[in-house]
């Protein structure tokens, strides 16, 4: 079996690493197919994608000590990894939401409520991160059930997406639970971004749909994009973890004006 490349994380410090590698992971609270909830399978998924940054969806943070709680934290504190979260959904039970993992320096972080009419509270995270002494804008999300919430909530996105040139590196991703291969959304998605591999991973034992997502501009420096299949994933939420690799090389905008100052 051939070597895998090396990550960001293996590279010498101030090496300029070859390969990015991004997640995107609903992961259901935890709660398997088995019905039980266990952070610890959670943890087990994020350490066999062995990325550079994880976006999560689903991510359960109830006070306590149980399997629900602090979730974030415990997968931070595990992986070794800082924990950027979203804006809170608050719950009977405790905060619920988006967030994401990375061991890439974090330059800034933006938080984007799209929520829309009575539904459930959604948003998008949008940091800025260090790659190979450049910035990365990185988009996470998770949209919402109907259609026409989705087509409000990708709006916003889109007013956000444009507040930046269109030559900046950016990555948007997570779950959009867009079941329609011809939806608006994934239309405009495809002009701003270039058309990306889909793999289907919902549900995770019979995968059939594509509702994770991840796109990446400039489009060439996509490499590829899969659902990761292991026992484990397969049991540990409904949904399959989606990587990406991305060749840092080819994410210049080409101005020096991109590199960040010293």
């Amino acid at each position: 079996m051939a070597s895998a490349a090396p990550t960001l994380s293996e590279s010498s410090p101030g090496a300029a690493a070859d390969l990015l590698r991004l997640g995107s992971y609903n992961i259901h609270s935890g709660v398997g197919l088995d019905g039980h909830c266990s952070w610890t399978r959670i943890v087990r998924v994020l350490r066999e994608l062995d990325c550079d940054l994880y976006a999560l969806q689903e991510v359960d943070n109830q006070p306590g000590d149980h399997e629900e709680s602090m979730q974030l934290e415990r997968f931070a504190r595990d992986l070794g990894m800082h924990a950027v979260p979203g804006l809170r959904i608050v719950r009977h039970t405790g905060e619920y939401g988006n967030a994401i993992l990375t061991r890439l320096p974090v330059l800034s972080v933006r938080r984007h409520d799209l929520s829309h009419s009575w539904f459930e509270p959604r948003g998008a995270l949008d940091v800025q991160v260090e790659v190979a002494g450049h910035p990365l804008r990185v988009i996470a999300t998770h949209l919402g059930l109907r259609r026409a919430e989705r087509r409000a909530q990708w709006r916003a996105l889109m007013m956000a997406l444009a507040e930046s040139p269109r030559g900046t590196p950016t990555v948007l991703l997570g779950d959009l639970n867009e079941w329609y291969r011809g939806a608006a959304t994934l239309r405009d998605a495809h002009r701003a971004f270039g058309e990306s591999p889909a793999p289907v991973a919902f549900p995770s034992f019979a995968p059939l749909f594509a509702l994770t997502r991840i796109w990446v501009r400039p489009r060439p420096a996509l490499v590829s994009v899969q659902a990761h299949r292991s026992v484990t994933a397969r049991r540990a939420s409904d949904h399959l973890p989606v990587k990406a690799i991305i060749d840092v090389s080819k994410l210049r905008d080409g101005g020096p004006d991109s590199r960040i100052a010293p």
